[in-house]
Parts: C-alpha cells; sequence; structure tokens
C-alpha cells in the first residue's frame, strides 16, 4: 500500500524557461470526466487543481501499476561512444537518411526483458529489427550524406525510467567507419494505466507538452511547456508529495485585446525539486496524466 502524503507542498514558486523556436496549435485530450477547478484566481485555481490531482494519484491503483511498468525517461536512441563525427553524419542521423548494407535478421524472439537493480524483471514485446531501422531511416534523402548500417544484432543497453536505470533489449546498428555501434531499445513501454482523475476544466495555461530531461542527481526536472502568442512567456510550479510530482504549467501576464493567433509557442522549463524524483509519478496538473517523456527530438532552442 502507499503511503499518502499530508505534507502541503512547498510554497507556489513560478519558473520562466528559455524560448525555442517552433509553434503548434494547442491540443490535447482528456480521460474521464472533467473535474471542475477552483476559481479565485490562476495562483490558487492551479494549486487547488495540484493537489486534487496528487489526491487521486497518491495510493491509487493506477499509480501502482505506473511503478510496476515500463516507461523510459531516457533517450530510446544512443548514439556509438564519442558521438556522431562532423556535422554531416549529424545532419543525416537528425534527417533520418540511412542506407542499409546486407541484410536485416528475421523473426526472433517475441519477447524481452528489461532488468533492474535487485533482481526485478518484466517481459515487453520486442520490437522487429526491420522496425526499429525505419524508424531511424524515415527519408532517403538521394544526394545527401547518409549513414551507412553494415550490421545488425540484438544486444542491450542501459536506460533510463520511472523505476530507475535499467537494461533492456537492444538493436545494435553497426555504422560504416565507427567502432561502436548505435543502438535503439528494441522492447515496446508499457501502457500509460488509465488516469484517476479526468482533464481540469476552466484552469488559465496549457498542459505540458513534453518531458524532456531528468538531472543526474534527480533534483530537477526539464519539460515543454506552452505559451500563446499574448503572453510573456510559461511558468510551471512543483506540487511534491511522497507519491507524486504534479507540474502546474501556466502563462506570465496575458495580454487582453489584440490580435492574437490559435498556435501556442513551446519553451524549455527546468523546475527544481525538493527532493529527488525517484519512483515518484511526474504528473501534468491539466490532463492528470503522467508527463510524457519525448526528448528533444524536433526541437531547435531558438538563438543557438
Amino acid at each position: 500500500m502507499l503511503v499518502r502524503a499530508s505534507r502541503p507542498a512547498r510554497p507556489f514558486r513560478l519558473l520562466a524557461g528559455v524560448a525555442l523556436s517552433g509553434v503548434l496549435v494547442a491540443a490535447a485530450s482528456g480521460c474521464g470526466k472533467e473535474e471542475a477547478a477552483p476559481a479565485d484566481g490562476t495562483d490558487d485555481a492551479l494549486a487547488g487543481r495540484a493537489r486534487q490531482v496528487a489526491e487521486a494519484w497518491d495510493g491509487s491503483a493506477s499509480a501502482a501499476a505506473w511503478r510496476t511498468g515500463y516507461h523510459p525517461t531516457g533517450e530510446a536512441v544512443q548514439l556509438p561512444r564519442g558521438g556522431l563525427r562532423g556535422r554531416a553524419d549529424e545532419q543525416a542521423f537528425e534527417d533520418g537518411r540511412f542506407v542499409l548494407r546486407g541484410e536485416l535478421p528475421g523473426a526472433g524472439p517475441g519477447d524481452g526483458r528489461v532488468a533492474w537493480h535487485g533482481g526485478k524483471t518484466l517481459k515487453r514485446p520486442l520490437v522487429g529489427a526491420d522496425e526499429s531501422y525505419g524508424s531511424l531511416a524515415r527519408s532517403r534523402g538521394a544526394g545527401k550524406p547518409q549513414l551507412t548500417v553494415t550490421g545488425v544484432e540484438l544486444g542491450e543497453m542501459r536506460l533510463a525510467t520511472s523505476r530507475g536505470p535499467a537494461t533492456v533489449p537492444a538493436w545494435l546498428f553497426t555504422l560504416d567507419g565507427y567502432a561502436s555501434p548505435l543502438r535503439q531499445a528494441a522492447v515496446l513501454p508499457s501502457k500509460p494505466p488509465r488516469p484517476p482523475i479526468g482533464r481540469a476544466q476552466g484552469i488559465p495555461g496549457l498542459p505540458l507538452d513534453r518531458l524532456v530531461r531528468t538531472a543526474a542527481d534527480g533534483r530537477s526536472v526539464t519539460v515543454i511547456a506552452l505559451h500563446g502568442a499574448c503572453d510573456d512567456g510559461a511558468v510551471v510550479d512543483a506540487r511534491e508529495t511522497t507519491g507524486s510530482v504534479v507540474l502546474a504549467a501556466a502563462v506570465k501576464d496575458r495580454q487582453e485585446g489584440g490580435l492574437c493567433t490559435d498556435q501556442a509557442k513551446m519553451q524549455q522549463v527546468t523546475v527544481a525539486l525538493d527532493r529527488p524524483v525517484g519512483d515518484r509519478v511526474l504528473l501534468d496538473a491539466h490532463t492528470g496524466r503522467p508527463v510524457p517523456y519525448k526528448g528533444m527530438h524536433g526541437i531547435t532552442p531558438s538563438g543557438g
């Protein structure tokens, strides 16, 4: 049985982030009925909603299911030791320009095992070499530099997860000109559990887009928050309990009137925590769901 925390959240601390280039339409779907939020001001509404989410999750069956699953919080693709050599190879990787020299391994075992420190393991469906290669080779890019794959075999890699570092099956892609392989995790993550609380209703701000980084010591997390064209950027606060960390995103100084678009800008925000995340569930106050890890793929910081 998980312990329900009773200590109050730390003071409502808003943290500004670093703006990122790129825009996307703000949309998110919820699960279950919508939850009404307190209407006594933005800060109070967000704090009240974060408390609701923490109370719903702490000690719940959803939290227990989350802690027994395989949920990566680190990059599923690891580059060869020392990284890629030169901007041409880096660009080829980012664009998905690969060429295969040889054959991919045929169908192997249907499942692989994820292993954590202390002997805990979990069996998960194995992704085939063809599907794994296809996710890397997204563009042929005729006439442009490419990364040449000369061999593929099943091996292992270490990967950060919501339950700590794990050893997972991985496809090892030998690249022409590199002494060590490019590795890609080869097992499917667990399906996130159904949240015990629905999406919020009537709270200013937008849901978080993604988790991109957890500090090595676990005492901060970096997320991509969204804000509009008529405000001064996104801010994020954390409500911490023994079982969860609820992140509540809002916007600073929204301007009323004038011409605004329906697009949302992306912003990188690092949130300091009172103690390491550990195996606590990282949650979005707006959706009531775990914050998905997607890394920085497709996001380019403005100004370099």
